[in-house]
C-alpha cells in the first residue's frame, strides 16, 4: 500500500512563491500518474498538475506557467514548485497517485481515477 506524505506550504503574499513536496513510500508499480489537486474553499477539488511514467506533464489553464510540477525519481518525491501565487490559490493541496497511466483530461484530473493521496496541505495567499 503506497504511502504519501506532504509537506511545504504555509502562508504567503500574493506574488510570492511557495513549494510543495510529496514524499512517496512502498509504491511498487512502473506505470503511474502522480499530481496534485486543489480544494479551494466552497469549491470543488480540481487536478492542477499530472506526470505520468512517461514523463508526460499536463497543468490546468489556471496554473499553467506559474506552476512546476517535477517527480525526484531517486527520492520519490514529487513537488511542485508554485510562483506568482494569488487569492485564488488558497486552498489545500493534495497528491495522489495511481497505479495507472491516462490520457485523456477527463480521467487524468479526475479525484476518483486516484487510488492513494497525501493528507493535504495547507496554502493560504492574502492580497
Amino acid at each position: 500500500q503506497a504511502q504519501l506524505r506532504q509537506s511545504g506550504g504555509g502562508s504567503v503574499q500574493a506574488g510570492g512563491s511557495l513549494r510543495l513536496s510529496c514524499e512517496i513510500s512502498e509504491y511498487a508499480s512502473y506505470k503511474y500518474c502522480m499530481g496534485w489537486f486543489h480544494k479551494a474553499p466552497g469549491k470543488e477539488l480540481e487536478g492542477i498538475a499530472i506526470i505520468d511514467s512517461n514523463d508526460f506533464i499536463t497543468y490546468v489553464k489556471s496554473v499553467k506557467g506559474r506552476f512546476t510540477i517535477s517527480l525526484d525519481k531517486a527520492k520519490n518525491t514529487l513537488g511542485l514548485q508554485m510562483n506568482r501565487l494569488n487569492p485564488e490559490d488558497t486552498g489545500l493541496y493534495y497528491c495522489p497517485a495511481s497505479p495507472n497511466v491516462y490520457y485523456t483530461e477527463n480521467t487524468r484530473y479526475s479525484a476518483d481515477m486516484y487510488r492513494n493521496w497525501g493528507q493535504g496541505t495547507q496554502v493560504t495567499v492574502s492580497s
